[in-house]
């Protein structure tokens, strides 16, 4: 890919972006904070199991 079509893309994608409404913003931060909380704890109980068999 050229230099010049990839600035092509990038600025076609600005122009097609737009600002998230409140909404779509809380739902987001909602889900991000419950894949962080899923993760840590599937990472805690991992290390809990491991810790309690040695």
């Amino acid at each position: 890919m050229e230099f010049a079509e990839l600035v092509k893309r990038c600025i076609r994608i600005f122009y097609i972006s737009r600002k998230p409404t409140p909404a779509e913003w809380s739902k987001v931060a909602k889900v991000c904070a419950f894949g962080m909380f899923l993760f840590g704890l599937v990472g805690f109980i991992i290390s809990f199991v491991f810790g309690f068999l040695r």
